[in-house]
C-alpha cells in the first residue's frame, strides 16, 4: 500500500520558454496537479503556465531584478545560493526536475526528494574545456574567473547529490553520467513524449530541417555550415536563442537556408511532417525533438552520441528497422557526407520504422514510473 503525499513541491531550474524540460514539468504536473512550483526566472505567460499545468509558482530573488529576461543566464554564480533560498520544509515530497541547480534545493529528513536529472551540468562537468574555448574563456584573466567559478559550483554540485533520495536519468547515458559526477545510482526514465500530436506524414517535399534553442552545445551552426557546402539541399531552422546572430550570419551566404526563428508548436509539427529528414548535431542526453519527427514519420541525421543512440535506429545497426543514419564527427564534413549518403539511403529508411520506434517514449509510461517510484519512497519513508 502506498503513502500518498500530502504537499508536494516541484522545483524546475527556469522557465525561459516551453521546451523539452517544460514538457517533462508538464507531466509531472499531471501526476501531481495541486503541486507548487519553485523556479529561479518565469518569463512564460500567464496562458503558457495554464497549457503546463501550473497553479502556483514561486520565483527566486533574482526574477525580480530589472530586465533579468535579458541577462539571467550571466546570473550562473548566484544560482545555488537562490535555490538554497526556497523553503520547502512543509513538503512531504519534493520533485526536483534539474539540468542546472534544482536537484540542489534544502531537504529534511523528514521529506523525500527524487531528483529527475535531464543532464548533470554539461558546462561545469565534461563539456567544460569545450564550453570554455566556444565561449572565448579559455585564457587571460577572465578565464582565471571562469574556471574558477566552474570549480566552485563542482563542489557545491557534488556536496548537494547527498540531499537527494532517490535519482532519476532520463536515459542510460545519463545514467553513467550520474555516476561518474556523484557516485549515486540513477533509474532511466525516459522522458514523455506527447506524439499524439504529432501526425505521421508518409509522404515528404524535397528540404531538411532542424529545430532547437539556439545555444552552443546544440551545434546549429555545423547543421548551417554543412548546407552551405550543399548548394543544391535546402534546410529549414526553427528556433531562437543566444547563437541566433552567429547562425544568421551562415546562413545568409547560402540561399538555400531559411532561419524562421521562433514558431509555434502547430508550425514547428507542419515542417517536421513535411521535411525528408530532420538534423541533430547535439551530444544530448536525452533529446525530445529527435523522437517528435520520428512520430511525424521522418527520419533522423543524428550525432552519433548520447541520448541519440538509444532514440534512433541506424541504418549502419539496423538496416531493416532504420529510422535515420548518424554521423561520427560534430563537424560540417561530416554533416554534409550522412546528408549525401542519406540521399542514396532514403528509400529504404521507412517513415513507418520511424513512426513505431516514436511509440516507445509516451506519457502514460513516464507518468506511471514518476508515481511508483515516488510511491516506493514515501513507503521506505512513513510506512
Amino acid at each position: 500500500m502506498s503513502i500518498k503525499p500530502q504537499r508536494v513541491a516541484i522545483v524546475h531550474d527556469w522557465l525561459p520558454l516551453i521546451g523539452g524540460a517544460e514538457r517533462v514539468l508538464e507531466q509531472i504536473l499531471k501526476v501531481y496537479p495541486d503541486a507548487d512550483v519553485y523556479t529561479l526566472f518565469d518569463f512564460l505567460t500567464a496562458e503558457e503556465r495554464t497549457s503546463l499545468g501550473i497553479k502556483n509558482v514561486t520565483t527566486s530573488y533574482l526574477n525580480r531584478l530589472p530586465k533579468v529576461k535579458k541577462y539571467y543566464r550571466y546570473l550562473f554564480p548566484f544560482f545555488p545560493l537562490a535555490i538554497e533560498d526556497f523553503d520547502l520544509y512543509d513538503y512531504d515530497l519534493v520533485v526536483s526536475s534539474s539540468h542546472a541547480v534544482a536537484k540542489g534545493v534544502i531537504t529534511g529528513a523528514h521529506q523525500v526528494h527524487i531528483s529527475y536529472v535531464h543532464s548533470p551540468v554539461r558546462y561545469a562537468w565534461d563539456l567544460t574545456h569545450q564550453y570554455l574555448r566556444q565561449t572565448n574563456l579559455h585564457k587571460g584573466l577572465k578565464g582565471l574567473l571562469a574556471k574558477k567559478l566552474l570549480s566552485n559550483f563542482r563542489l557545491w554540485d557534488y556536496r548537494t547529490a547527498n540531499g537527494v533520495d532517490r535519482f532519476l536519468a532520463n536515459s542510460d547515458y545519463i545514467r553513467k553520467r550520474i555516476w561518474k559526477v556523484y557516485r549515486r545510482e540513477a533509474d532511466v526514465v525516459h522522458p514523455p513524449i506527447e506524439i499524439d500530436g504529432f501526425t505521421f506524414q508518409k509522404d515528404k517535399e524535397d528540404f531538411y530541417m532542424t529545430a532547437s534553442r539556439m545555444v552552443p552545445y546544440k551545434r546549429l551552426d555545423l547543421i548551417a555550415q554543412a548546407f552551405s557546402l550543399l548548394p543544391d539541399k535546402k534546410l529549414i531552422i526553427i528556433g531562437d536563442g543566444p547563437e541566433m546572430s552567429k547562425i544568421r550570419d551562415i546562413a545568409q551566404k547560402s540561399s538555400n537556408i531559411q532561419i524562421m526563428g521562433y514558431q509555434e508548436t502547430d508550425i514547428l509539427r507542419n515542417y517536421m511532417q513535411r521535411a525528408k529528414a530532420f538534423l541533430f548535431a547535439a551530444e544530448e542526453d536525452f533529446g525530445i525533438i529527435p523522437v517528435e519527427a520520428q512520430a511525424c514519420g521522418t527520419p533522423v541525421i543524428a550525432y552519433g552520441a548520447g541520448g541519440a543512440l538509444e532514440t534512433v535506429v541506424g541504418y549502419d545497426q539496423e538496416p531493416k528497422h532504420a529510422t535515420g543514419l548518424f554521423f561520427d564527427k560534430q563537424t560540417p564534413e561530416s554533416i554534409k557526407e550522412a546528408v549525401v549518403r542519406f540521399e542514396t539511403l532514403e528509400s529504404q529508411i521507412k517513415p513507418e520504422n520511424c513512426y513505431k520506434k516514436a511509440q516507445q517514449f509516451t506519457a502514460d509510461f513516464f507518468q506511471n514510473n514518476i508515481k511508483t517510484i515516488a510511491d516506493e519512497e514515501m513507503k521506505k519513508k512513513y510506512g
